[in-house]
Formats: structure tokens, sequence, C-alpha cells
């Protein structure tokens, strides 16, 4: 069997979270399925062709999109947070769209590792109405099961994990001494983006910048996963500290994961510079600005609170500080939570591509009137 996937998500952006979901879904399929199809809809289609190998097809053009899709065996959708409209109303109609073409095209379609929601009263009447006749659904977390499920009833909705659980970094060539940081001072990465409240938000996380380098000799570097905006968002912060962080430049994927792997110590917002640490036993400390950090938390049942949460009520600088200082010393027990309860995450994350087997082989039948 030769199937041709085609994926749907927020590729070719420069996103790096995005990137490494999309590279771990290519190398999946490729090893269960070496003589496998991929295509991809993308923002910039020349590079993701170019970086994975795959064909690319331009996600802006609707008559290349329908014929992407009439030449698809199977249409995924995600991974990702790709069905909400926290983002706009206009980004849900979007990929609710390809999954309704889809659909109507009678071509087998998946939800595939996704967040569901936020989702207002409009955005429930769009996925409803959109996803309707989607043949399997699988999601990140608890949340989103119970979200998604009733809104697609006729469909399975399967619990499963973030496929960058089984991101493995490489060895692309990474020499931190170029950027001012001693390999012997104990590296801390910081992951931020915009996000409301960005005054207080850039505030309180130069508060903890500076506890971790003042108190506890930390060398600190942002670690700009989302391109230009995660750059142009550290900057803010670091212009805010006393003390002197640096802005590491826009790495490629697997030379940031070496970064964190490089770490003692992740402070973040970005998913899947959490995710990452998670997968190499680095602690965290979460900045959860939208809930599906906050359901990443859950899932990990990660034994410590937030730092805070950005655009809410920020703590007084006591109090982040003394938030800091718990991070640092539970350092070694955060650290071995995380690898007694990463492998069976990584399970899970495999279960997306088994279920997405199944849907191959029972092909049609799966697919709902």
């Amino acid at each position: 069997m030769k199937p041709r996937f085609l994926l749907s998500g927020y590729y070719g952006f420069g996103n790096l979270g995005d990137e490494a979901l999309l590279s771990v879904i290519v190398e999946r399929l490729r090893h269960r399925h070496a003589r496998c199809e991929i295509d991809v809809l993308s923002g910039d289609p020349d590079a993701t062709a170019r970086t994975y190998g795959v064909d690319a097809t331009p996600r802006d053009d609707i008559n290349a999109v329908r014929r992407a899709i009439a030449a698809a065996d199977v249409v995924i959708s995600g991974g990702g947070g790709l069905l909400q409209n926290a983002t706009s109303l206009r980004s849900l109609v979007y990929y609710a769209g390809i999954i309704r073409m889809a659909v109507r095209a009678k071509k087998p379609a998946m939800i595939f590792a996704q967040s569901i929601g936020p989702l207002d009263f409009w955005g429930k009447v769009v996925v409803r109405q959109f996803c309707r006749g989607i043949a399997r659904a699988t999601v990140r977390d608890e949340r989103s099961r119970m979200l998604l499920a009733p809104l697609v009833a006729r469909t399975p909705v399967e619990r499963t994990a973030d496929p960058v659980f089984l991101f493995a970094a490489g060895e692309a060539p990474l020499d931190l001494a170029s950027e001012g940081l001693d390999p012997s001072d104990p590296l801390v990465i910081v992951s931020v983006r915009r996000w409301r409240g960005a005054d207080r938000t850039a505030t309180a996380i130069a508060a903890a910048v500076d506890r971790l380098a003042e108190a506890h000799g930390a060398r600190i570097a942002f670690l700009p996963l989302g391109g230009a905006s995660d750059a142009e968002a550290s900057t803010v912060v670091i212009r805010r500290c006393r003390s002197n962080p640096v802005l590491l430049p826009n790495y490629s994927l697997a030379q940031a994961a070496q970064v964190i792997a490089c770490s003692r110590l992740v402070v973040g917002m970005r998913l899947h510079a959490l995710i990452i640490a998670a997968r190499l036993g680095v602690p965290f400390a979460a900045l959860p600005y939208d809930p599906k950090v906050s359901a990443l938390l859950e899932e990990l049942r990660y034994p410590l609170e937030p730092l805070f949460v950005p655009g809410g009520q920020v703590p007084s600088s006591a109090e982040i500080e003394s938030r800091i200082d718990a991070v640092w010393l539970r350092q070694v027990e955060l650290a071995a939570h995380l690898r007694a309860v990463v492998p069976d995450i990584e399970q899970r994350a495999e279960r997306n591509f088994d279920v997405l087997d199944e849907l191959l082989t029972n092909g049609d039948e799966n697919q709902q009137a």
C-alpha cells in the first residue's frame, strides 16, 4: 500500500514548535509507511518541501488545496491548537473548512493530536457543523476530549499526547560560547511570546530572571521559538532586567532542542519548549498563557505550580522570588518526576499513529455519513 497523506496545520511560518510537530509526524509516517507520499499545506511551500522532502501546497490557494484533498487518501488536521477561536474566528473557519472540504470530497479525515479550544458559542457551532463526518479524532489532553466529544458525537475521540514527546534532537552543530555562554555556568532558558497584559508580564518575568541570576548564579538565555515575534517579546523583557541575559539567534529546530538539553531549568510560555524540556528531563517553571499549557501540567502531574499566569494577576516581586527559589531547590526532584512520567506519555503520543493506521485499514468504512 502506498498511501498519500495531506497534512493541515500551522506549518511553514517558522514557529519551531509547529515545525517540531511536522518533523515528528513526517518521520513517524515514513517509519510506518515506507512508500507513503506526504503533502503539507504550508505558508512557505518551497521551504517546507526542501526541509522535509515532501510535497507542499500553498495553504491560501483554495484551488490548489482542493486538488491536494482530491489527490489524498487521508486528510490529517493537526497537530497543534487549530480548533480554537481565541486567535480569531477566521483561523478556526480556515482549519475546520479544510476538514469540511475533505468530508465533502468523501476523503477519510482525522483530527490529529490537537488541543481543542477555547471555543465560544460560535466557535462550537463552527466545529459542530464543519467537522461533522470526521472519521477519527485524537486529542492531546483530557480537557480537549471533553470539549470535542459532544461536538462530534458520532466520532470516536481518544485522548493521546502531543507527538513532540517523540522528538529526537539530533546532533546539529552548536556553539554556545560564541553567544557569550560559558558551559560551566548553570544555564536557564527562557521562552516567551507576545500575550495580553504584556507590560506586567514582562516586568514579572524580568524579576524572575534577575532572581535566578543574582541569587543562584544562573546564566539566562532567551530562546525565540516563534521567530521574530518571540525575539521582540524577549527583547522587551531583557530591557527590564538588571542582570545581563542574552538573546539567542533563530536556531534550527535541532539546535533549539540541544540548547534546552544543555540547560538546568526552563522558564516557558511556549508549549513545545516545555514539552521538549519534559522529554529531556529538564525541570521547568511554566507560564500558562493558554489552557493547552495548563493541560500539559495536568497530563504530566507536574508537582510545581505555575510561576504565574500571563494576563492574569501578577504576584508580587517577593512571591516571584519565592517561587523561583522553590523551583531551583527542587530541580533534582522535578527531573526525577519527569523521567518517571514521560515514558507513558510517549506511548500515548505513538498511539496517534496507531489510530491513523486503524483508519487506513478500515478505509471508507470509518467515513461518517
